[in-house]
């Protein structure tokens, strides 16, 4: 699973500081954009969202089926409910590449 376009991804992933917008360089402004801009064609997939959902159903499904309190099932119960938290977080970390580029874009707008 892990080859060289994997490595270079990871190697040109976003990091920079987002928390004082004004102050990125204009090449660091574009990479947000960019970075925005494919988690928001990932947002549109459907194919995604149907993926990301039938995990959740699965999972919450998993998640209703135990039945009992042993210390194994409060366990499993605790894996299960941390799955579910990661891709909510994954989501999550999709929007907010979303709404970190409509905001840079936002903030160029008067100047154009």
């Amino acid at each position: 699973m892990i080859n060289e376009e994997v490595v270079s991804a990871y190697n040109s992933r976003l990091t920079v500081d987002l928390s004082q917008p004004s102050k990125l360089t204009a090449s660091q402004k574009d990479q947000v954009r960019h970075y925005g801009s494919q988690a928001e064609a990932l947002l549109k997939n459907r194919d995604l969202a149907m993926f990301v959902h039938h995990f959740k159903f699965t999972i919450a499904d998993e998640l209703s089926n135990i039945r009992g309190h042993s210390a194994e099932e409060n366990a499993q119960r605790v894996a299960f409910s941390h799955q579910l938290a990661g891709i909510d977080s994954f989501v999550n970390s999709l929007k907010r590449a979303v709404y970190l580029k409509n905001r840079i874009g936002n903030a160029e707008a008067p100047d154009a």
